[in-house]
């Protein structure tokens, strides 16, 4: 293999990369299927493929086309050389508004394309769940679908023009009449246009083999759309030109509730007469909550087009009166919809876990039957289903007679794996039985390609073969697909990995304790892929700045994967392969709630770390940040504050000082509080309040860096009648005695003055045997809380995180930490739950900043947006990540990130802010990023609340 990456590297402009990143980054696809490449390569443009090709031909490597890498038939994974056409050839050539078409690379982002479009008042019509990431190489390579294919068709049916190298280098240009064909291709399809006639059949979503009826001379001899579907089988695409459709000014969206999934797909025929965009379907165990759907076990999503808003709705509302359903709802917002629609596109995610926990799998992904004859099939998929001792959840494209589905295979026994196939072979003659299409979206692939004669026959099949050898007589484009496919049951993804559970710190508990299935639950369909956050959404800010996929999670999960396959990371916990993956996590937590199938990078990175470095020497910001409450606690008992600020604040000695502790020197050392809360708290006079007793979590930031945080929560806790402590400083040592509480008297002379801690710090450099220490020593000194009703207030969103998730997760073997997490409230949840009848100061001011990502994807901010909007405070908190992250952004070689992160949303949006708007910020480290990057000073809601309760309702409102 040296000498044929020799030969590509002199031979393309573009990214060669043989590599042990490159390739393990591409083992795997969205489907159950793993094969590992020899190398990558990122064309250029036209010519680079070119020459790969012409190098891979002359040494017999196979070469395979990828784009978003989101099939999940397994066509988008390869032994040979893939080229990934994300990276440069993506591109919007052209648009022509007049002539509604666009010229497009493969590695085109679809979105990209819809959001220039939009501006003319069109859009390109297919679009799947993945438009946010799959590719219009991989959607013409796929024929890819997606909701509104009732209304505007397949990919197939909106391409006019493609351009095209075959293996051995001949630039093609696909079109109707013949244009582009190969040599032998014509004369091959005229000699069986009786089977072209009669061998296909008529239905919408008739995605599976090669579409070579559309060379029929009725059909306009259309190569183009015969390509289509292929499958990266036939050529390689390097241009397209696509056709776009009008966009209709509105919209209204008919979820209609109906008994059960039966009942919803009988009906989805019935609606098509009425010209609906989408009818799309799911059931009730897909949906996490149903809070915002009509009653039903099962419900229609119909989505209607108009002039006007008036029109759309009057057209959703006809087809509500159309259907005989139990409920329905009619929604024209906007926001609301895009809420509803992402119930349905996570679908791909959340589906993929049955409500016990258990692991579901694609394979029998997009099977497609005729519309009218849907609910009878269904009825008989889940009898299928119930005779192999197998669940599921069917869902998808009612309207087109499309399912997809996610089944609880076992493929890691031998058993399981043979039930599978057994499974498989059934369906198949189940699907064919109803007149439908093994592949109804998604293609064929492995998962299906071998079972195509059952639909087809195997003469039919054989003209398959010999068609791809018009085109490819060398067998070099993604073999192993569509024609003389490897078995179904081959190549599993899980076969890899280790049987047995991987001694490991953290407890998974959503994962059955098994470190291999917390890395199995990414499925690959790439949510995390997006080049732009929407709405409150965090994933992935690191992959957003950098735009390389190991920097996105899916990315790190995949070199997770290849770590504990050992196949091509060979060095296990030791990966600097991996290390470097994980180094721009910026633990964020956003993963854990945006990613469908919920995967938790930021404990993957803990865990990884904790390994990687045991016994060895660890960077030196794993010294001056990890363990940065030994530090700022030893500063405050001798009192040094005045003298540390005062040297960090002489540019050498802080410039030494950042360099010795591994921190950017971009960055400005925080000042540390001349007087600590605890301090201020014990010089206090008597606290007011009678109601709830609470007790104020003292973390390490509010403690040594923002005091006026803690005292602007006790101000704001006692005004609304509660009762305010800390937690004990006194532990314990030795046993309790009689009932339990009291303590004996050489317990209490032996006792250690301490001070709680949630391990934040520890926990995110990996530290996991310190952090563990540090939690069982804040454990006992909570115990005598832990005896009462009392809630934990925790100021800092990040400290709360930690203590919620990480600590009962850390330490799983101690009951304590469970309960302890579940006590920890934030300060707004602590006001809603332990004072409803409070109000809090009118303030009636814009509000800007950002939700903290831990609070996103932990906490959740129903309680904070209540709040806000008791006090007047308008306006919409951006999602993303400030991009400081605690250490993160402090840590030498970050900032770059770490700014790009901040410029997403959170910066842009506090200088377009109104001179009066309060800059919220909860976070410390949201608050110091506004500082030094922007020169703003963002407040804690605490802090805010507590100043307007000192000056009253008419008080003076500066900034």
């Amino acid at each position: 293999m040296s000498d044929l990456e020799a030969e590509l590297r002199k031979a393309v402009r573009g990214d060669v990369g043989f590599d042990v990143t490159s390739r393990a980054l591409v083992t795997m696809d969205a489907s159950n299927y793993r094969r590992v490449p020899v190398g990558v390569v990122a064309p250029r443009d036209a010519q680079d493929v070119a020459a790969v090709l012409e190098v891979c031909r002359a040494h017999g490597v196979p070469v395979v086309a990828r784009g978003g890498g989101t099939s999940i038939a397994g066509q988008a994974t390869g032994t040979g050389v893939v080229l990934d056409f994300t990276r440069y050839m993506n591109r919007l050539v052209a648009l022509d508004a007049g002539a509604r078409t666009a010229v497009v690379q493969p590695g085109l982002v679809l979105d990209r394309l819809q959001e220039a479009a939009a501006p003319h008042g069109l859009r390109f019509g297919p679009d799947p769940s993945t438009h946010s990431r799959c590719t219009l190489g991989g959607m013409i390579g796929n024929n890819s679908c997606g909701s509104h294919s009732v209304a505007w068709g397949t990919t197939a049916d909106n391409v006019r023009e493609l351009d095209v190298l075959t293996a051995r280098g001949q630039r093609l240009r696909l079109g109707q009449g013949w244009a582009g064909a190969p040599d032998g291709l014509r004369a091959l399809a005229e000699g069986e246009l009786a089977r072209l006639r009669t061998g296909f059949p008529e239905l919408p979503r008739r995605i599976s083999g090669y579409a070579l009826d559309a060379l029929l001379p009725e059909k306009g001899a259309d190569v183009a759309r015969s390509f289509c579907g292929s499958e990266g089988t036939l050529g390689v695409l390097t241009e397209a030109v696509v056709s776009l459709v009008e966009a209709p000014r509105a919209r209204a969206l008919a979820v209609l509730g109906y008994a059960d999934e039966g009942a919803a797909a009988e009906s989805a025929a019935g609606l098509l007469p009425y010209g609906p965009l989408t009818v799309e379907g799911m059931a009730a165990d897909l949906v996490r909550s149903a809070a915002e759907l009509p009653r039903g076990g099962a419900w229609l999503f119909v989505e209607t087009g108009g002039e006007s808003a008036g029109e759309a709705r009057a057209r959703a509302e006809t087809i509500v009166r159309a259907a005989d359903v139990v409920d329905a709802r009619v929604v024209t917002d906007g926001a609301a919809q895009r809420a509803l629609w992402r119930i349905r596109e996570d679908a791909s995610g959340t589906a993929t876990r049955m409500p016990d926990g258990t692991e579901a799998w694609p394979g029998w992904e997009d099977c497609a039957v005729p519309p009218a004859r849907l609910g009878a099939y269904l009825r008989d998929f889940r009898a299928l289903l119930t005779a192999h001792g197998l669940r599921g959840a069917p869902y998808g494209h009612f309207g087109d007679g499309c399912i997809h589905v996610r089944i609880d295979f076992d493929l890691l026994t031998e058993a399981g794996v043979g039930r599978f196939r057994r499974f498989s072979e059934e369906l198949a003659d189940l699907v064919v039985a109803y007149g439908g299409s093994l592949s109804g979206e998604h293609g064929d692939g492995q998962a299906r390609a071998e079972l195509l004669p059952r639909m087809y026959g195997d003469e039919t099949v054989a003209l398959f073969e010999r068609v791809k050898a018009v085109w490819d007589p060398d067998d070099l484009l993604n073999p192993g697909m569509l024609v003389r496919p490897a078995p179904l049951d081959s190549g599993l993804r899980f076969a890899v990995l280790p049987r047995e559970p991987v001694d490991v710190a953290f407890g998974y508990p959503g994962d059955g304790g098994d470190f291999t299935a917390a890395v199995r639950r990414c499925v690959g369909v790439a949510k995390c892929r997006t080049t732009t956050a929407s709405g409150p959404a965090v994933m992935c800010p690191s992959y957003r700045a950098t735009g390389e996929e190991r920097h996105s999670t899916r990315g790190r999960a995949r070199l997770l994967h290849e770590m504990l396959a050992g196949e091509v990371v060979t060095d296990g916990w030791r990966s600097e392969e991996v290390r470097e993956a994980l180094d721009l996590c910026l633990s964020c937590k956003g993963c854990r709630s945006d990613c469908p199938v919920e995967v938790d990078m930021a404990t993957y990175k803990a865990e990884f770390l904790h390994h990687h470095y045991a016994g060895r020497r660890r960077p030196a910001a794993h010294y001056s940040m990890g363990r940065l409450p030994v530090w700022l606690r030893w500063v405050s008992r001798t009192r040094t504050a005045p003298l540390v600020n005062a040297l960090a604040g002489v540019r050498p000695l802080a410039w030494v000082a950042k360099r010795v502790g591994g921190i950017a020197v971009e960055r400005d050392i925080p000042r540390l509080a001349g007087e600590t809360f605890s301090r201020w708290w014990r010089g206090r006079g008597p606290g007011g309040g009678s109601g709830d007793l609470v007790v104020l979590w003292p973390d390490t930031f509010t403690e040594h860096l923002s005091p006026s945080v803690g005292r602007a929560a006790v101000r704001v806790l006692e005004a609304a009648g509660l009762r305010v402590a800390l937690p004990p400083t006194l532990r314990m040592r030795g046993r309790p005695v009689g009932d339990g509480r009291s303590r004996s008297a050489a317990a209490l002379l032996t006792a250690r003055r301490g001070r709680v801690c949630c391990g934040l710090t520890y926990v995110s450099t990996g530290q996991l045997d310190h952090a563990r220490v540090v939690l069982r020593r804040t454990l006992d000194l909570m115990e005598p809380v832990l005896e009462t009703d009392a809630p934990v207030v925790v100021l800092e969103p990040s400290c709360a995180a930690a203590l919620r998730s990480d600590l009962p997760e850390l330490l799983h073997d101690d009951p304590r930490a469970a309960r302890l997490a579940a006590r920890v409230l934030t300060f707004a949840e602590t006001l809603e739950r332990h004072a409803p009848g409070w109000r809090p100061p009118r303030l009636d001011r814009p509000a800007v900043g950002q939700t903290h990502c831990h609070q996103h994807a932990v906490l959740g901010d129903t309680a904070d947006r209540g709040l806000r909007e008791a006090a007047g405070l308008d306006g919409e908190l951006t999602g993303g990540c400030c991009g400081l992250a605690g250490n993160f952004g402090f840590e030498e070689g970050h900032f770059e990130v770490s700014a790009t992160c901040a410029e997403e949303q959170l910066l842009p949006s506090v200088r377009a802010a109104d001179p009066s708007a309060v800059v919220l910020a909860d976070g410390f480290s949201c608050r110091t990023q506004l500082e030094q990057l922007a020169g703003v000073r963002g407040r804690h809601l605490a802090e805010v609340l507590a100043e307007g309760l000192d000056e009253g309702l008419d008080g003076p409102r500066e900034r």
